[in-house]
């Protein structure tokens, strides 16, 4: 008889405590039902399903268009294959901002359709009134300072952010803005190590960082990027763990070969 054994569900609660003892955080990216099975059985503490969707998936410039019925079909997805892991869904760009009572209810749509657990948005002071309303609804909520892709048109450019003193000291008050709001983790993407370093120490919530050194509480990383999917795409931030482009084009063209000599299918492989 095989003992089934019980997978315990990571939580917000979990993080606060992983971030106490010292625990790194380990967070990765998932659009679909297969990647993210793999992840979360290899044992991810939390997938995030991003609206990076909109360039690695749809093959968007930015990560503007993508919308809130996208998000949902691909969190769902992502959380029919989670069985461990904490999932947190991204509020794509115009479901929340300068709007309380939208944000809400575009939070309410990712959880009761896609059943996820949390949500993430992006912003400080200027969305504060958002974040408390989706918390007082009982939803948890993970923010995201730095370089916030959402605002790349405001930016101009993909280039490090808060490098300058005023806006470094705008991030380190707008972390502190985070945590009293209830966000339950902070994402610090793309600003400097001791930046990181100083807001992490400044706050009980974990923070977890893309390209903001190795003193956050954790570290996320795009899944396509990691694994080596992106041709090309190598930021200084990233570690790429597979060449999976390389391996996939291999493979493609031995089918395509295969096909064409008539050596695919066999015999062992007909009917």
């Amino acid at each position: 008889m095989s003992v089934h054994k019980e997978i315990k569900r990571i939580t917000t609660n979990t993080l606060q405590e992983m971030k106490l003892k010292g625990e790194k955080i380990a967070m990765l990216t998932s659009y679909d039902f297969s990647m993210a099975k793999i992840v979360d059985e290899a044992g991810v503490d939390v997938i995030l399903v991003g609206d990076s969707a909109s360039n690695v998936m749809a093959g968007h410039e930015t990560t503007l268009p993508i919308t809130l019925d996208q998000m949902i079909y691909h969190a769902a997805s992502v959380v029919r294959a989670a069985r461990r892991a904490l999932v947190v869904v991204d509020l794509p760009f115009g479901s929340y901002q300068g709007n309380s009572k939208e944000a809400l209810n575009s939070a309410i749509r990712i959880m009761k359709e896609s059943g996820a657990h949390a949500v993430k948005l992006e912003g400080g002071l200027e969305i504060k009134e958002s974040i408390e309303r989706i918390i007082t609804a009982g939803i948890p909520v993970m923010g995201h300072l730095g370089l916030t892709p959402q605002s790349i048109y405001k930016f101009g450019t993909y280039t490090v952010r808060a490098k300058e003193e005023a806006e470094a000291q705008k991030l380190k008050e707008d972390i502190l803005v985070l945590q009293e709001a209830g966000c339950f983790a902070v994402v610090l993407e793309k600003i400097p190590a001791a930046l990181a370093r100083e807001a992490s120490a400044s706050v009980r919530i974990p923070t977890i960082g893309i390209g903001a050194g190795v003193d956050c509480d954790g570290q996320v990383l795009v899944i396509h990027d990691m694994m080596g999917l992106n041709k090309g795409f190598r930021p200084r931030f990233l570690r790429q763990y597979l060449n999976l482009y390389e391996q996939m084009n291999g493979a493609v063209k031995a089918y395509i070969t295969d096909v064409k000599s008539n050596d695919f299918p066999s015999e062992k492989e007909q009917y």
